[in-house]
């Protein structure tokens, strides 16, 4: 579990392909600096298991899953990350409860003068966006300033362009989304009652 508030921006210093699968290995001080095999660290909003820990560096292993729902299909070394680790209990929670379950990936479309930075993302992801929702992309909490379609906006501060890579996106790069988990779980949950109450309903009408 992450709250989607990036400790550090690392940078990949290898890329290793591998059958259906990768291994990175990223540069990031201050996420080893306690970290152990079995740790899991957010890459750019991606939940991965620590498999090895060497001089400031970790190395975690990308499933073919996680390949094809996130932006890290594209890694190259040198690529700089977002990164952080799981929140301790006891920890305040600063963002947004982010679980590092990439749903899919969106594109940077422009940003304005005031940091109102607008993407664009699935039409299947875009009924979970509302406007003052949250939403973590490349793995950085943050509240929804508007919705239009299948795209929305996000204001972003110049201490979150500076410390995290959203400052460094240029329109047409991809980026890592993560939904309100809350939103697919109530979705879950009502769909069994709308059928049913539409069943109902249609039943009413041709009485």
């Amino acid at each position: 579990m992450f709250t989607g508030i990036v400790e550090e921006r690392g940078q990949i210093v290898a890329v290793e392909p591998l059958p259906d699968a990768a291994r990175l290995t990223v540069a990031g001080p201050l996420v080893t600096s306690d970290a152990k095999h079995g740790d899991s660290i957010a890459v750019n909003g991606v939940c991965l298991t620590v498999v090895d820990v060497s001089g400031g560096a970790f190395t975690v292993d990308v499933v073919h899953e996680t390949l094809l729902r996130s932006s890290l299909a594209k890694a190259h070394e040198g690529d700089q990350v977002n990164l952080e680790r799981a929140m301790a209990l006891g920890d305040r929670l600063g963002g947004h409860i982010v679980q590092g379950h990439v749903d899919g990936t969106g594109v940077f479309v422009s940003r304005a003068e005031d940091g109102l930075t607008t993407f664009e993302l699935p039409a299947d992801l875009a009924r979970y966006v509302v406007e003052k929702g949250s939403i973590a992309i490349d793995g950085v909490s943050l509240t929804v300033a508007s919705v239009a379609d299948h795209r929305f906006s996000v204001a972003l501060i110049p201490t979150t362009l500076s410390l995290t890579t959203l400052g460094l996106r240029q329109p047409g790069d991809v980026v890592n989304l993560e939904v309100d988990v809350l939103a697919k779980y109530v979705e879950r949950l009502a769909v069994p009652h709308i059928a049913t109450a539409t069943a109902a309903g249609q039943g009413h009408n041709g009485r």
